[in-house]
């Protein structure tokens, strides 16, 4: 998503790091393009907007277009095997309404009872939609899942929608979160204390 939105910007003659990238994790392409269009020197009509989103979009599919299994994140194989094992049910719940063709690209659609993403929801994250609708999918309650987010988005979504949370990445240092995690392997470390 990084490089893709940082083309826009710079198309746009907006300034944007991964400071301001960080801010976009978790919420919606429009949400994120909104983020980004407030250090602009102009204002956009919402046509323009949807133009941009567009774009935005199609730079970021052709990145997506050379992602593999091997983009996979570090442990995550791993880690989604054991929890399979243990027979755990698993969902993805993404604002992205790309998400099944990541999962599909990186081969692992299969560790997944349910794959909720934006194409299902009306509402992004911070709103608990998303991992409502794969609780329900997984016909379990918010208080017996575990949500693992590495956005702040996902962090106030999972708690809204009474969940407990795992924060990974920059979600971490998020001072609501039940778990904190340095890497993804640290979930089986969790799983069986």
């Amino acid at each position: 998503h990084y490089l893709a939105w940082k083309a826009i910007a710079d198309e746009l003659k907006i300034p944007f790091d991964r400071k301001i990238n960080e801010k976009l994790r978790g919420v919606s392409r429009m949400a994120s393009l909104e983020i980004i269009l407030q250090k602009a020197n102009r204002t956009f009509t919402n046509s323009e907007k949807v133009a941009l989103a567009e774009r935005k979009n199609a730079i970021y599919r052709k990145y997506l277009d050379m992602m593999t299994e091997k983009d996979l994140a570090s442990g995550a194989k791993t880690v989604l095997t054991e929890l399979s094992e243990k027979g755990l049910q698993l969902a993805i719940g993404s604002s992205s309404k790309n998400t099944q063709l990541i999962v599909d690209k990186l081969q692992i659609a299969d560790f997944f009872t349910a794959i909720i993403d934006g194409n299902q929801i009306k509402h992004s994250k911070p709103d608990p939609e998303v991992f409502l609708l794969a609780a329900q999918k997984l016909e379990m309650q918010p208080a017996n899942c575990l949500v693992v987010e590495d956005a702040e988005a996902g962090v106030e979504a999972a708690i809204r929608g009474g969940f407990q949370v795992a924060g990974i990445g920059s979600a971490r240092d998020v001072a609501k979160v039940n778990f904190k995690l340095a890497t993804l392997t640290d979930l089986l470390k969790y799983m069986h204390a």
